[in-house]
């Protein structure tokens, strides 16, 4: 269902959605920002829950350095009930969600950047344009085990001017459910 995805270089989609705060954010909303990372997200994968913990982490590592994170929940909640707006806003204030945490119930959002999978992620600069895509780390299971931190070496390398090394890995886990 997912269109082509987003390329390195390409400009961020703009969207308007809804969050579990009770706010709507939309691409204009971070523009202070010098990296943004959107995440595609859902609450039901089991991969998505073994990231969560690390997703806190990097944001709260990365904020005061001006790297703004927003997970997308685009799944079909009609055949994932778990993955409902209310059900959304239980699990972010269970986790301790740090950033915002947005609904695209139309799906539009998703097909605009081509996520596959949840986590996806789409990693920006200032301009808005594509530096890294891909997954967070390469152990979703261990985090104990990880070797490559994808996610925080893009970042360190944005923060400090230059192209990440690895702008592009393969993204794990479920796929986006797409409504029929």
């Amino acid at each position: 269902m997912a269109m082509g995805t987003l390329q390195l270089d390409d400009r961020a989609p703009a969207f308007n959605l809804p969050s579990v705060d009770g706010r709507t954010y939309s691409l204009e909303t971070f523009a202070d920002k010098p990296v943004l990372v959107v995440i595609f997200s859902c609450n039901h994968c089991p991969y998505v829950q073994a990231y969560e913990d690390r997703m806190v982490a990097t944001q709260r590592d990365y904020r005061d350095r001006g790297v703004q994170f927003v997970a997308i929940n685009s799944n079909d909640d009609r055949n994932y009930p778990e993955d409902s707006f209310e059900r959304m806003g239980a699990r972010a204030k269970a986790k301790g969600f740090n950033f915002p945490y947005l609904r695209d119930a139309t799906q539009t959002v998703a097909q605009a950047y081509g996520a596959t999978h949840t986590p996806h992620l789409f990693v920006f600069d200032q301009e808005r344009r594509l530096r890294y895509t891909g997954k967070i780390d390469d152990n979703w299971q261990d985090p104990s085990a990880v070797a490559r931190h994808y996610l925080r070496e893009a970042l360190d390398a944005l923060l400090q001017g230059s192209a990440p090394t690895d702008a592009t890995t393969h993204a794990i886990g479920c796929s986006i459910k797409w409504a029929h």
